[in-house]
């Protein structure tokens, strides 16, 4: 009898290490949301995730994929300085890679970042984040999976509140495909920064503030709160974690500290309200969306590179994920213990 109390107490002890060793992505499938795109040059935002998480280059056009330590696991930082030591800041990140299954990799829009330039800790280790300075950016316009029209879908990310402009536009998320502006709606992105878009802000007077880029507009609220959201609150730790998720018929942004405690819901109702945000004219409104499905990242739609910002990790997944899958994803992106260096 003691062998099987031993057993059943062997098993419990795998699962719960199985289950700690879950990534956001897999509390995502879990929860009916699958991941479309998951993008990091940090960890492995699946458990079982052991391949490559982006690309370094050097000045002569040599490349090297830059993959994890084990499944799972944070980016193998001495395979990244052992190929681009000797280059210093002149070697770059070409591409952030998809660890979803739908293979929309993050390449070229703009200018390309230092790989070495922004050195943090996560998970205990030393690895490197991405630091923006206006002119960066980075995009895939032919997708696989991203959601499209008023289609449902929950974007996440991992940003930087102590780096930050009103640039337009440090974005995260769904975008147009023809790297222009379509329209108001056309596109729907995490957007971080203090940008008062025809006067719209949050809480205070410095942000920076979680916020939606629907096109045409930076937006903290919707509704009434078109133009200000005095409930949104500006986020101004080191490392913050951010949600921005569309439904058919409204969206939420939640924000919070990526080191500990709980995110907040900033808003949560209707679009905004185009005779308010006065700037949609003739090109549409933002309900019904009418998304395109592209990804950006640190750009706007229209391919505006003015913002500054850093990333340490996104992900999007399909369908309006639950207020209990936010905070199993809040509590995972604590438990990786983002640090700077």
């Amino acid at each position: 009898m003691s062998n099987v109390f031993a057993l059943v107490a062997l098993v419990a002890t795998a699962s719960a290490r199985l289950a700690a060793a879950d990534g956001p992505c897999d509390i995502l499938v879990a929860a009916g949301n699958p991941c479309v795109a998951a993008h990091s040059t940090v960890r492995a935002l699946y458990g079982k995730y052991n391949g490559p998480l982006y690309t370094v280059t050097t000045p002569d056009g040599k490349s090297a994929n830059i993959s994890t330590l084990a499944a799972g696991g944070y980016a193998d930082i001495d395979a990244h300085d052992k190929f681009c030591g000797k280059t210093n800041g002149n070697c770059v990140i070409s591409f952030v890679i998809d660890q979803s299954p739908q293979g929309n990799h993050l390449g070229r829009r703009h200018k390309l970042v230092n790989a070495s330039k922004h050195q943090i800790t996560a998970g205990g280790l030393a690895v490197y984040g991405m630091w923006f300075d206006p002119g960066y950016g980075y995009h895939v316009d032919n997708t696989t999976g991203v959601a499209t029209g008023n289609d449902p879908e929950s974007i996440y990310a991992v940003m930087s509140g102590t780096h930050f402009n009103g640039g337009c536009c440090f974005d995260y998320g769904n975008s147009e495909t023809n790297d222009r502006d379509d329209g108001c709606g056309t596109m729907e992105a995490i957007y971080f920064g203090n940008a008062h878009w025809h006067g719209n802000t949050g809480a205070g007077k410095t942000g920076p503030w979680a916020g939606a880029d629907l096109e045409q507009g930076m937006y903290y609220g919707g509704g009434n709160a078109t133009q200000k959201n005095m409930n949104s609150m500006p986020l101004t730790s080191p490392f913050v974690s951010l949600v921005l998720k569309g439904r058919s018929d409204g969206f939420t942004i939640k924000g919070g500290d990526a080191t500990k405690g709980t995110q907040a819901t900033m808003y949560d109702g209707p679009r905004p309200d185009a005779k308010i945000a006065r700037t949609c004219g003739r090109t549409g409104t933002y309900q019904p969306m009418r998304k395109k499905g592209a990804i950006i990242l640190a750009t706007g739609g229209d391919n505006s590179n003015s913002a500054e910002g850093n990333f340490y990790e996104g992900f999007m997944a399909t369908g309006y994920a639950t207020d209990a899958t936010d905070a199993a994803i809040q509590a995972n992106i604590v438990g990786v213990g983002y640090t700077t260096a």
